[in-house]
């Protein structure tokens, strides 16, 4: 079994844990990652959140927060490979890329959109850098785009499925349907980097995500030809997870009927547990007091709630009142255990 290749840097185990935001992933679960052999990382998203200015400056207090947690992921993995997630969506996009690089981050993984620019902002660093495609044809754009403008190919693709968790690039009616399968989207996307390799001899490594649970899941999709898999909803009933009990207590509590999609202000379907704020929103629009216009397709105008707070609720432990992205298996999960024991069941 192979690991994921990063630079210089190879992981012990082809898995990566995906990034979850508000909070979810940070310092202590990316750093506990890497250090078992996977690939850690950061979500950046709103990661300002405990700094005391946050409210009145949040872009000071997102910088300052970054550097901060990948110091101290550092501490925990001095050698392992830490990487962090940066949504296209997010108005502060190039500051937060800018600031990764100062601090040495081995891997940025983009989402929530095409990072079609990413490559000039990493030009003549170390950093390596990865897009989240949910089709074919969003991945042969990325290639060809990054090719043509600053002959750059994506040094690894994750590939999400319609199963995953969170913001996902796919209808709401697929979504429903768990259509189109991941196996079939991995398989088509190895194909077209065969392709792109041969052209221009540099490997594109494959990584799929979304509804990915047991030693078994992951298996298939290295037979097929995946260089690893993403997982993150595991990864959040583990004691190193960086969120508050309760929101680790309501993936184990929640059943299959209680895992919903939902649409969200960002303007995206995304997968989440239901609870009584998400009753409470999908009946009353609720008023936002506080903006701080961290996305770019959100209207405080228009927007039913505020999703960042929504998110730093949930994580901080206030469920009912905050908004708890899950994948389509979390009642599946069952126990909190460690990073170790997960990592172990799994390989």
């Amino acid at each position: 079994m192979k690991g994921i290749q990063i630079g210089d840097k190879t992981s012990k185990f082809p898995i990566i844990q995906g990034g979850m935001g508000v909070g979810v992933s940070l310092h202590r679960l990316a750093g506990t990652v890497a250090k078992e052999g996977g690939i850690g990382i950061i979500s950046t998203a709103d990661i300002g959140f405990n700094e005391p200015d946050f409210e009145s400056s949040p872009d000071e207090a997102n910088i300052r927060a970054l550097k901060k947690e990948i110091a101290m992921a550092r501490e925990i993995s001095p050698d392992g490979i830490i990487g962090v997630n940066i949504m296209c969506a997010c108005n502060q996009y190039d500051e937060i890329v800018a600031e990764s690089v100062k601090n040495d981050i081995d891997l940025i993984i983009s989402g929530a959109g095409l990072p079609l620019k990413l490559p000039a902002l990493v030009k003549g660093t170390n950093t390596k850098i990865a897009s989240i495609v949910s089709s074919a044809r969003a991945f042969s754009l990325i290639c060809r785009q990054w090719k043509r403008k600053y002959d750059y190919v994506p040094d690894l693709v994750v590939v999400e499925g319609p199963k995953a968790g969170g913001h996902l690039g796919f209808s709401y009616s697929k979504l429903q349907d768990h259509e189109p399968l991941l196996e079939d989207i991995v398989r088509e996307i190895i194909e077209l980097a065969k392709t792109i390799e041969k052209e221009t001899g540099k490997r594109i490594q494959i990584v799929a995500a979304g509804g990915i649970y047991t030693k078994t899941d992951v298996e298939r999709y290295l037979q097929i030809g995946a260089a690893g898999v993403q997982l993150a909803s595991r990864f959040v009933a583990t004691e190193e997870c960086d969120a508050a009990e309760s929101f680790k207590t309501a993936y184990i509590n929640c059943s299959s009927e209680d895992i919903t999609i939902i649409h969200s202000p960002v303007g995206m379907p995304g997968r989440a547990i239901r609870n009584a704020f998400i009753s409470k929103v999908e009946n009353c629009k609720e008023k936002i007091v506080h903006c701080s216009q961290c996305l770019k397709a959100c209207n405080p105008v228009k927007a039913p709630y505020c999703i960042t707070k929504a998110l730093i609720n949930a994580v901080k432990g206030d469920v009912d009142n905050g908004l708890v992205f899950c994948g389509s298996n979390a009642n599946k999960i069952k126990e909190i255990i460690t990073v170790r024991k997960l990592i172990t069941e799994l390989f």
